[in-house]
């Protein structure tokens, strides 16, 4: 078993488990402005959790190629409330989809068990406020910022650069106070990488397990399936499908989706021959 504590809930992440994006942003690639209001939030939340999600994973900030920064101010009337309605309302792993050290700080004293963070602890005070959130932290490789890290993204060699830059931020991480207990990895599908490259890391997936810490993947409905379906994103359903089962097929312990209900289904089906072997 691969236990972790989540602010208190236990969850097993030797069996995958499924992640229910909730963008309350007006601008996110597949979802923004649909749940920006903590009444639709609230309503698409318990519908997740409803169709078998563990994790609630709640943004305020687009981080879309070109997305535009958000104050902090902004970022926490976003996410508070709704991470508040949750905590009071539902029995799921809330998780905060921030950079932000002061949103983290903030959202984990509402209820937050899990902070996913894609420029994994790089701002200035982020590894202390993880440190002092003492919740798991995940942390996830990108080359560059949202606004560039599709231009023209390259690496000496992939699988070394991005483990390279994991081991990194998790020395950082661990230098602040952050046990390794609490570190999830994520290699960061679509964050500073061509199509050719989030395939290549989805076929060696594995590699990143040789950490021992769970991993985070996050594939649905990405640009990466639109490149080789030529489906826009509404109907990237199957794509992100395949590519979740390959991903749990591999090892990983949390799927972050946009399509809980399906998700879950392919993952009892992967646990079913997990089981089988």
């Amino acid at each position: 078993m691969k236990l972790m504590d989540f602010a208190g809930r236990q969850v097993d992440l030797s069996r995958c488990r499924v992640m229910g994006i909730l963008n309350v942003t007006p601008d996110s690639f597949s979802d923004g402005g649909q749940f920006n209001s903590r009444d639709a939030a609230l309503w698409r939340a318990r519908q997740m959790v409803e169709a078998g999600a563990d994790f609630i994973d709640v943004g305020g900030e687009s981080t879309r190629p070109g997305a535009v920064a958000v104050s902090t101010q902004e970022e926490l009337d976003r996410v508070c409330p709704v991470v508040e309605s949750i905590a009071r309302e539902l029995d799921v792993v809330i998780s905060v989809d921030t950079s932000n050290p002061v949103v983290m700080a903030e959202a984990v004293k509402l209820g937050a068990g899990l902070i996913n963070d894609v420029r994994a602890l790089q701002r200035e005070g982020a590894p202390e406020a993880a440190a002092a959130a003492d919740v798991p932290v995940c942390l996830m490789h990108i080359q560059g910022e949202p606004d560039t890290m599709q231009k023209d993204p390259r690496y000496s060699h992939l699988g070394r650069d991005v483990s390279a830059f994991l081991s990194g931020r998790m020395a950082c991480a661990e230098q602040a106070g952050v046990s390794l207990a609490n570190i999830i990895l994520d290699p960061g599908f679509g964050f500073g990488k061509t199509v050719a490259h989030n395939f290549r890391l989805l076929a060696a997936l594995e590699q990143f397990q040789l950490f021992g810490c769970p991993l985070l993947v996050g594939v649905s409905r990405k640009s990466m399936l639109g490149a080789v379906t030529g489906r826009e994103v509404s109907e990237r359903l199957p794509a992100s499908l395949a590519a979740a089962t390959i991903a749990a097929m591999k090892g990983a312990g949390i799927l972050r989706v946009h399509d809980v209900q399906e998700t879950v289904d392919a993952v009892k089906v992967v646990a079913a021959v997990r089981e089988a072997i």
